[in-house]
């Protein structure tokens, strides 16, 4: 009876992650993107590339049945530019 729970759980778990990596880029995307803004993080950028190719970043999230993978990485904080000054007369 134990082993044949072992197995039960086992399939159940090999069957979530299946389901997992099957997920859309762009709907993991998104999720991925709506977790960071709910953490207040500003400045990044996530991009979705074939799975052997090298990108920048950290890898955040693999899609399409693990062939492609979502990369993150900090955008630098856009530098405000100072208003111009007014001329005295």
């Amino acid at each position: 009876m134990r082993a044949l729970t072992t197995v039960a759980v086992l399939l159940f778990v090999s069957v979530s992650a299946g389901a997992q990596a099957l997920k859309s880029c762009d709907a993991l995307k998104t999720e991925i993107a709506n977790k960071l803004e709910a953490k207040a993080v500003k400045s990044y950028a996530l991009e979705i590339v074939a799975k052997d190719k090298e990108a920048e970043g950290k890898m955040v999230g693999t899609c399409e049945g693990g062939t492609k993978k979502i990369m993150y990485r900090k955008a630098p904080a856009q530098r405000q530019t100072p208003a111009a000054e007014t001329k005295k007369q």
